[in-house]
């Protein structure tokens, strides 16, 4: 073969092998929807679940005694437990009211849908409390993750992974199912859920917990002159649209009303309108 018919053979046998390469580079790069919709975790999802737990400024309660006075303020509500769903083995069964109202919705759902009970394995642990499959930024110390136990029967299987997937494209939730052992990691974020579910209810979130801020551990209660006529409240850190409302038996869309807000976004020592029930 000539010289000038070798280069022209290499210069096509390069074009063959660099086109799928930039096939699966770009594809890499730009993931398809189906590939972003599932439930395999990454160092991505953690970091997503992390910062939400940052930007919700939820607390990370350090030991068995913070979950105790967190309890007492309010600020976690307890897992009982009833004819959807059972615990087991739940150290501290305890989660933020959005994580609690996860829970009872989703129990409800589940064993319509399977005939069998829902089953929590764990909810809040202190960050003393570390597991040996836990990652280093993980998010059960504030409360707002659950695990649930990986059903045997395949029809109930199927069931819960659509629904936990549905509820991931909502932007609502992180869920993650992991493998050893075996169980669903539900990361909700209160923000997002709490006007998820207020949407799908048309006003307030239904109570599901005693009223109580759903976030960090401060004790003091917003000054209130009566409920028939508005008050005023300053902002905490911790607090959201969704925590304010349902502490003070409001929706979500009244609260933004007598306060002019278009969105969720507020800041801490901003004073808000609560508007008379």
């Amino acid at each position: 073969m000539s010289r000038s018919g070798s280069l022209l053979h290499n210069g096509m046998m390069l074009r063959l092998f660099i086109r799928p390469l930039l096939f699966w580079v770009a594809l890499l790069a730009f993931p398809t929807e189906s590939r972003a919709q599932t439930l395999r975790g990454s160092p991505a999802s953690v970091n997503r679940i992390y910062q939400q737990a940052i930007d919700q400024e939820l607390s990370f309660f350090p030991s068995a005694t913070a979950i105790r006075e967190s309890v007492e303020s309010g600020d976690l509500v307890r897992l009982t437990g009833n004819a959807d769903y059972t615990l087991s083995d739940v150290s501290y069964p305890y989660a933020v009211p959005a994580a609690q109202t996860f829970v009872v919705r989703l129990a409800s759902q589940y064993r319509s849908a399977c005939g069998e009970q829902l089953v929590v394995t764990s909810a809040t642990r202190p960050a003393a409390m570390r597991l040996v499959n836990s990652v280093d930024k993980t998010v059960h110390p504030t409360g707002m993750a659950i695990d649930l136990r990986k059903p045997t029967n395949s029809r109930c299987l199927t069931w819960l992974r659509k629904t936990l997937l549905t509820l991931n494209s909502a932007g609502v939730l992180e869920a993650v199912e992991e493998f050893n052992p075996p169980h669903f990691h539900v990361a909700v974020f209160p923000t997002q859920y709490g006007s998820y579910v207020s949407a799908l209810s048309g006003t307030q979130i239904a109570a599901a917990a005693p009223a109580a801020r759903a976030t960090t551990a401060v004790t003091a209660a917003p000054s209130r002159s009566s409920s028939s006529s508005s008050s005023r409240y300053r902002v905490r850190a911790g607090d959201s649209l969704w925590t304010i409302a349902r502490k003070n038996n409001i929706s979500v869309q009244a609260l933004q009303a007598a306060n002019n807000l278009r969105g969720s976004r507020i800041v801490v020592g901003q004073t808000l309108v609560i508007p008379a029930r």
